[in-house]
Order: C-alpha cells, then sequence, then structure tokens
C-alpha cells in the first residue's frame, strides 16, 4: 500500500507547552489509522496538524515536516486552503452551519470557491448524501434545517458535507463520541466504506472502536508516539509496556 501523508519528526508547540514531540510517522492510502491515548496525550494536536488547522491557533508553533503525497504541507508556498480542500476535516461534535438547509449544508464548500450550476450542485447533494447512507431518511426534506436532524444525522451530514468537496484524506477527532450507540455504529459502518476511496484517521478514546474499525493503531502518551502496527498486534502482542498497561486499563 503507498504512503499517503507522513509525518517527519513533527514537533507542536503552544506558547510553553511541548505538546507534540518528534514525531515521525507514516499513513497508508485507503486504509484507517487510529490514534488511541489518554486525554491530553497529543492525539487531536497531531490530527490537527496534518491539515495545518494550527495555522488558525496564535500561539502554535509547529516544527518538522509534513508529507501529502511527497510533499510537505508546511513548506514555504504550501497553499493552506488547498491542502484543507484535500484533507477534509470531521469534528467531535456535529457542525452543521446552523442557518442552512440539508442541501446547502452539503454543497456549503462549492458554494464557498465559486459558482455551480443547479444541476451539478443537485447532483453532488445526492451522491454525498448517498455514500453516507442518509439519502433515504432525508431525500423529501432537502430544504429543512439541518438543525432538525438528530445528532448521528447531523453527524453524518458533516461527513456528507467534507467529501462532497472530493477530499483525499479525511481526518476524524473522535467522531461518535457524542452519539449513541446506534448512531456510532452507523458512523463505524459508514468509515469501513469510506476507506475504499479514503485514506482516514480517526483519533478515539474508545479503544473497542479503534480495534473494530482500524487497520493501524497508533499509541500516543505524554505527546510522544509510543508504538505504532498493525492494529491486531498492538491489541494482542503490543511491543511497548506502556501499551499493554493502557490497552489493559492499568493506567489512562
Amino acid at each position: 500500500m503507498n504512503t499517503k501523508v507522513q509525518l517527519d519528526n513533527l514537533n507542536v508547540h503552544f506558547g510553553e507547552n511541548h505538546a507534540v514531540k518528534n514525531v515521525s510517522m507514516t499513513f497508508r492510502e485507503n486504509s484507517v489509522t487510529a490514534i488511541i491515548g489518554p486525554s491530553g496525550c497529543g492525539k487531536s494536536t497531531v490530527l490537527r496538524s496534518i491539515n495545518r488547522m494550527h495555522d488558525l491557533t496564535p500561539d502554535a508553533r509547529v516544527t518538522g515536516r509534513a508529507f501529502l503525497d511527497g510533499k510537505d504541507i508546511y513548506a514555504n508556498g504550501a497553499d493552506a486552503v488547498t491542502i484543507r480542500r484535500r484533507i477534509g476535516m470531521v469534528f467531535q461534535k456535529p457542525n452543521p452551519f446552523p442557518a442552512m438547509s440539508i442541501y446547502d449544508n452539503v454543497i456549503a464548500g462549492y458554494r464557498l470557491n465559486g459558482r455551480i450550476s443547479r444541476d451539478q450542485a443537485d447532483g453532488i447533494v445526492e451522491s454525498s448524501l448517498k455514500r453516507v447512507a442518509l439519502w433515504d431518511e432525508v431525500k423529501d426534506r432537502l430544504r429543512a434545517n439541518a438543525m432538525e436532524l438528530s445528532g448521528g444525522q447531523q453527524q453524518r451530514l458533516c461527513i456528507a458535507r467534507t467529501i462532497a468537496v472530493k477530499p483525499e484524506v479525511i481526518l476524524m477527532d473522535e467522531p461518535a463520541s457524542a452519539l449513541d450507540p446506534l448512531s456510532t455504529l452507523k458512523i463505524e459502518e459508514l468509515i469501513e466504506e469510506l476507506k475504499e476511496r479514503y485514506t482516514i484517521i480517526i483519533v478515539t478514546h474508545n479503544m473497542q472502536q479503534a480495534a473494530r474499525v482500524s487497520d493501524v493503531t497508533a499509541f500516543f502518551y505524554l505527546g510522544e508516539l509510543i508504538e505504532c502496527g498493525e492494529t491486531r498486534k498492538i491489541f494482542t502482542t503490543p511491543e511497548k509496556k506502556q501499551t499493554e498497561d493502557y490497552i489493559t486499563g492499568r493506567f489512562g
């Protein structure tokens, strides 16, 4: 499998806080990588560095390199807007645009970047909602406010909005932690389907979820990458004692 994203000696500081320390790892194309570890260990910080979201945080400083298809996204001249279009993000709490309809939420990325025809928009909305298994639930009320949807539906709408602009990588920051078990199951099934087209990196505090959805698991502790490998191996025969202690519940 080809490498899609690579981190090389990545460090992230917030003021005096050294949040992520010398992380080097690769993410394979069309696979799911889960990032696990206790709260405050740098999971989400690593995730957000992959599409330059820390550019928007005043006291954040990122050093080292992050590659997308072999090109450093932090190099001089690299365009952050283009990078974020290629690397989409789904957040922990569903965040549909509140003043918009379901339809307008899906095509919001296109509206921001130029005009598209009504026929094009209709096709994008239908295909995106079908891919997240939401079309049949909302096709008769596309003009309804997105906030009328349930939490699980809102999160699938946010994923539809992300994939509508045709990214190559999808970052998911605990995408099911605010959802009920049935909605969580739907998101997990969706992740399994989406990896046929996308490289997916998911941060999760739920180790059972990591074991279910991911091909590769990376364990972080205190800002450092402790161990990374095939998910089955990480959960059955980890090489590092810290990993074993965390997975077996001895700490964290």
